[in-house]
């Protein structure tokens, strides 16, 4: 694991916004960068997955704590065959095959550039990744002090759903909208209740706004605000610094980011989807344009569009300076927004990535 400069170390004290994101498990190298660390391994050796339970084996016991001694401990295929509950073990190889892809980049954002720039990257599980973007996005998030710009960080990481009632475009966390759903906020009792039959009054989340968003520092955790995000309103632009920020923490690259209601320009030579849905929309209409084959209900889907102008022109493609390059968030037909933040950082045209 990559060293410490321990005098860095020390000036860099760590404002930590999502406990859950195990930001206080890291370092930051002298770039600013996490190190990835022993007690950040630990952290995945005791998921639950992972954690032996009363029933494991002594062979998996002893595995576990050789790891929780030393995490960067060689692990043999032989050993990992040796233990009888083969559902364990291979939950074993995924978070191993994890594991040594962190230590071979030793620092988090280099190992998450590296699985969509290597031509064999190894298969990680969605939900590591999204843990690396939340670890990575509490780092840059860590100094500041906007709620809204702290909020709109969170597509980065975590779903949303998009509800689109009155001409308002609000996005609240799927997750909690989901849990919402099922026990009106009230957790496991109201599960129960709603098991039950019995009536509950609706809980509903809040929605960001100038005179509530300092609440939010106190139940980041929850993820619980829901933000409008109309052009009208602040929200695509709080979104739009959260992109500088996260294309200039990996690139070292200086950009421009507007939010838009429309693209007309005879000079489209560029975008990028933000997202799945938005790739494909935005295909279609750079190809087809609006009035094209690109069903109005597709384009409907747009929740934001962006324009982007990268500041940095000695680094861009030589047939793209002077050109914007267009951004897209979009939701899917179940109204929800899954942004792949790695986008918006393999896609740009610059002349390289280094």
């Amino acid at each position: 694991m990559q060293t410490i400069d321990k005098k860095h170390k020390e000036t860099t004290a760590k404002r930590i916004i999502w406990r859950s994101s195990g930001l206080h498990l890291t370092d930051r190298d002298k770039n600013g960068w996490l190190v990835v660390s022993s007690d950040l391994l630990r952290a995945y050796y005791t998921r639950p997955e992972i954690h032996p339970v009363e029933e494991s084996c002594d062979q998996e016991n002893r595995l576990f704590e050789r790891l929780m001694e030393e995490p960067a401990a060689p692990v043999t295929e032989a050993e990992l065959a040796a233990i009888k509950d083969q559902d364990a073990a291979e939950n074993y190889r995924i978070v191993l095959r994890f594991r040594d892809h962190l230590l071979k980049n030793s620092t988090l954002e280099s190992a998450y550039m590296q699985l969509f720039l290597m031509p064999k990257a190894p298969m990680i599980p969605p939900v590591f990744i999204e843990q690396m973007v939340h670890l990575i996005m509490s780092n840059i998030m860590a100094p500041v002090h906007d709620p809204l710009m702290v909020r709109a960080s969170e597509l980065l990481f975590r779903e949303q759903k998009v509800t689109t009632d009155d001409g308002q475009i609000m996005l609240a966390d799927a997750e909690v909208v989901e849990m919402y759903s099922e026990t009106g906020g009230f957790g496991g009792l109201g599960g129960l209740l709603a098991e039950a039959g019995t009536p509950m009054k609706q809980a509903t989340l809040d929605v960001m706004t100038e005179d509530n968003q300092t609440g939010y520092w106190g139940r980041a955790d929850q993820f619980n605000y829901a933000i409008d995000f109309r052009y009208t309103q602040p929200g695509p632009d709080a979104f739009a610094r959260v992109l500088e920020k996260w294309i200039r923490h990996f690139l070292g690259l200086d950009t421009r980011i507007q939010a838009m209601q429309t693209i007309q320009d005879r000079q489209w030579s560029w975008h990028i989807g933000l997202d799945r849905e938005a790739t494909s929309i935005l295909n279609d209409l750079y190809y087809n344009g609006a009035s094209g084959s690109t069903p109005l209900s597709d384009q409907n889907r747009i929740v934001a569009l962006f324009r982007m102008e990268i500041l940095n022109r000695s680094r861009v493609r030589s047939n793209m300076r002077g050109k914007a390059v267009y951004l897209g968030l979009a939701m899917d037909h179940s109204q929800t927004v899954r942004m792949k933040p790695q986008n918006l950082l393999v896609n740009l045209p610059l002349k390289n990535l280094n």
